[in-house]
């Protein structure tokens, strides 16, 4: 039985795609449950199916792609069951909406600011015309745009590209979602607005208490932001922990390998950083034992034959790998991120020191 806070559980998920005669399975049977309030990040390089998983809750995949296997429970109603539009209609925006990586892409460019909201408004929450101009002129201000009554009647080329996703986010705000995917938000942005708009996310997502999901395949915004992490790699969560336990404790080798190409851990004198050897498999073919064992300096022969089941860390700490294994031989992580904590703050004390 799912906990009642639980707002979406997951269940052996599997996800392909038809491309050129050929499947690609996108999502490798993966179980998951989204806890009331929390703020989950799913990290992992591009291509590991951060994104597909996501458009399964809100029934966003492409054409040609299919859930084959698997359940989603959104508050124990059957997310598998939804097929058109028309069924998606109860879910999407009103119950899980999503903020995309290009907002340029969620707004119509032949439409003013201020009618993409009102419209939203109307629709998710049946509110006259004037009520909904009221209550989109208080989003904008919530989300930080000045001058609302000017900048209401403006069209999306008028705005900055840090403007525009604080309107998307918006638009979000004005469908009340119970459950909010960030889908990375803030990568078209530079570094300055990138940490206004993770600012705000936080403040907003502690002030309309919504659920969130946030996509990214930057560490340093997980450590900012997240209360749970999970990591993907080739369509498979492999490590699923708390911040404070995947930065302390992790235990899968391509958690290692991600946490040692964080750039605060750049060589001092040559500023180069780590980076994982090899490609993430193909995901055409059925993969044997662990998908990242080809790319590991820490693989054993079972690594290359056998899939590794879950071992559990703690409650809410998990890993698949047989590194975990009673017989495995004891092996340390990486000496670059030991003691990881203490590393990051000397090296931003030291930055600090140089600006001052």
């Amino acid at each position: 039985m799912v906990s009642e806070n639980v707002i979406i559980s997951v269940n052996n998920l599997v996800v392909k795609f038809k491309v050129r005669n050929r499947l690609l399975t996108a999502i490798r049977n993966i179980s998951l449950d989204l806890y009331k309030g929390e703020v989950l990040a799913i990290v992992g390089e591009s291509g590991s199916g951060k994104s597909v998983l996501t458009k399964t809750f809100t029934g966003m995949l492409e054409s040609n792609g299919f859930i084959s296997n698997g359940s989603i429970l959104y508050r124990g109603q059957e997310l598998t069951n939804l097929k058109s539009n028309k069924d998606w209609e109860s879910i999407r925006g009103s119950k899980i909406a999503t903020i995309f990586q290009d907002p340029m892409t969620s707004l119509d460019p032949i439409k003013t600011i201020g009618s993409q909201i009102v419209d939203v408004i109307v629709k998710h929450q049946q509110l006259s015309k004037t009520e909904a101009k009221a209550m989109a002129l208080n989003y904008m201000k919530e989300v930080g745009i000045s001058d609302v009554e000017r900048r209401f009647d403006e069209y999306p080329f008028q705005y900055s590209g840090g403007m525009r996703q604080r309107i998307v986010i918006a638009i979000a705000l004005a469908c009340k979602p119970d459950v909010l995917i960030c889908d990375e938000p803030t990568t078209a942005l530079d570094v300055t607005i990138q940490a206004q708009i993770l600012a705000l996310l936080k403040r907003l997502q502690k002030e309309y208490q919504f659920t969130t999901i946030f996509i990214t395949h930057d560490l340093g915004v997980v450590a900012s932001i997240a209360d749970k992490v999970a990591v993907m790699y080739a369509g498979q969560i492999i490590e699923y922990a708390t911040v404070e336990e995947l930065f302390y404790d992790p235990k899968h080798p391509y958690t290692w390998s991600l946490l040692s190409s964080l750039p605060q851990l750049a060589d001092e004198k040559s500023g180069l950083l780590f980076s994982i050897p090899g490609a993430p498999p193909s995901l055409y073919a059925s993969i044997q034992g662990d998908a990242f064992a080809p790319r590991s300096h820490f693989a054993m022969k079972i690594d290359f034959t056998e899939e590794p089941p879950i071992f559990n860390v703690s409650k809410t700490h998990w890993a698949k790998t047989w590194l975990l294994h009673p017989d495995a031989p004891k092996v340390d992580k990486p000496e670059i991120i030991q003691d990881l904590h203490h590393k990051i703050s000397q090296k931003m004390l030291s930055k600090e020191r140089e600006n001052a």
